[in-house]
């Protein structure tokens, strides 16, 4: 009897626990509005009905991937001409900043032009430099960068550095301390260890800009680390250089990327939302050069470069150019780059022939296969490619720190640059052209059965790549 009566508490137990984990999640889902993916979502359930003691506390560290649970109202004052018209009201839907002004765009042709320029801006600073990486090197270009900036803020410069909380390790777990003993502020973007039970350990901040006295943007796919650089010969292993897409500008989108800056730097110190005046809106004149800040993870309502690139594929008419170190598409991105391919746009895509992550080359070959039979040109290039493009007829460049993989476009905190002007997305395009003047072209071939299933288990955890 006693042994029927300790059963029976135990089932209810367990049958309580278990629908407790389904509604957390359930609930969640719903007033963030998380869009997972199919085997993400199908896995979760599962778990919880599974193994819930295990699973209830996992889903709570990193379960989430939306920190808000609003949408942006329309932003009327947007006002699309004929040069933006196809992203412009679908990016004002979406809340994203007004269209506004740059000038004295540069795109860094290697490493060695990025680091020069960026030399310069930290050299160049009168008020404040502020600084966001996803990691920080503890080598020969994370301690060079380091006395530049103790050395600007011991001259009374206000510096603030912001680098991801695992990037932090992932870089070599440099020493932050001296940085802050001579005057430089640091903060890390959620640290692994830290604040679990919100479920954001598992939201990385891959955002990569500088930003000089408000006014001077210096952005891309670089983090402050040797191999995006120069490389480091010197070091143990021997780290060479990467090719890799960043560029530097002036004017009011600087400001827009000022002020992303500041939202993230309270979220990461937990201090008062910054009460920072809106950029000016611009409007268009026929010698102003058109962009936007489109930043894209859990501190927005939407998906937005995720949305931006799909529309992208549907509204092109000519030609689709993109570039990213690591390719792995959830079926709609795929569907929409083969079905722009099938009805005749011109689509390439530039990639590494072998990326310095593994699970993620074996991820992409499947829908490298699936590309290819549509008639995209996949080129493999020799040297490892960091950079992150892409560019839609001579209308849009959408450039940054954002991978065509769904950790980037799902999970991550990204900063992307909408350019609007034929001459910029041009120039882009002659960037990604010379890349892709060294690659070869890839050639499907069948998958066997031990490939296949291979494929299909690095796929299963692809949203975590």
């Amino acid at each position: 009897m006693l042994n029927e009566l300790f059963s029976f508490r135990w089932v209810t137990l367990h049958s309580l626990v278990v629908l407790l984990g389904l509604a957390i999640y359930a609930i969640a889902s719903h007033t963030l509005r998380q869009r997972r993916h199919p085997s993400a979502a199908i896995a979760w359930v599962i778990s919880l009905i599974l193994l819930p003691y295990l699973a209830l506390p996992l889903y709570l560290m990193v379960g989430n991937r939306k920190v808000v649970s609003y949408r942006p109202a329309l932003n009327a004052q947007v006002e699309p001409d004929a040069v933006v018209a196809k992203s412009g009201q679908l990016a004002a839907a979406m809340g994203l900043p007004n269209i506004v002004t740059f000038e004295k765009l540069a795109i860094h042709q290697d490493g060695s032009q990025a680091l020069q320029c960026l030399r310069n801006m930290i050299a160049g600073a009168n008020r404040s430099l502020d600084l966001c990486s996803f990691l920080f090197g503890r080598d020969v270009l994370g301690d060079e960068i380091a006395m530049l900036l103790m050395k600007r803020a011991r001259e009374g410069v206000r510096i603030r550095l912001l680098v991801d909380g695992l990037g932090f390790y992932l870089g070599g777990h440099p020493n932050l301390n001296r940085l802050s003993s001579s005057g430089v502020q640091v903060a890390l973007f959620v640290s692994p260890l830290q604040s679990p039970l919100p479920g954001r350990t598992n939201l990385r901040n891959h955002r990569k800009m500088v930003v000089v006295d408000g006014q001077w943007l210096w952005c891309g796919g670089r983090n402050l680390a040797a191999e995006y650089f120069e490389g480091d010969p010197t070091s143990l292993g021997k780290k060479r250089a990467w090719i890799d897409l960043s560029f530097d500008l002036r004017g009011a989108l600087a400001q827009q990327a000022q002020d992303r800056f500041e939202q993230d730097w309270t979220f990461a110190t937990k201090g008062a939302s910054p009460n920072t005046p809106q950029p000016t809106v611009s409007r268009s004149t026929t010698a102003a050069l058109q962009a936007r800040l489109v930043a894209s993870g859990p501190d927005q309502a939407d998906d937005t470069v995720y949305t931006l690139l799909v529309s992208g594929c549907f509204t092109a008419h000519t030609r689709i150019l993109l570039v990213t170190p690591y390719f792995v598409p959830d079926p709609t991105l795929l569907m929409a780059l083969t079905l722009a391919a099938r009805r005749g746009v011109a689509v390439d895509l530039l990639l590494p022939g072998q990326s310095n992550h593994r699970l993620a080359d074996i991820a992409r070959h499947a829908a490298l296969r699936e590309m290819a039979e549509a008639g995209v040109k996949v080129w493999l290039a020799p040297n490892m490619i960091h950079a992150k493009a892409m560019l839609v007829d001579d209308d849009l460049a959408l450039v940054g720190s954002a991978n065509l993989d769904e950790r980037s476009l799902f999970l991550n905190y990204e900063l992307m640059v909408a350019f609007y002007d034929p001459s910029v997305v041009q120039s882009f395009a002659s960037w990604i052209e010379g890349q892709q003047a060294g690659a070869t072209r890839y050639r499907q071939h069948p998958s066997g059965l031990a490939q296949g299933l291979v494929e299909g288990m690095v796929r299963w955890i692809a949203f975590q790549l």
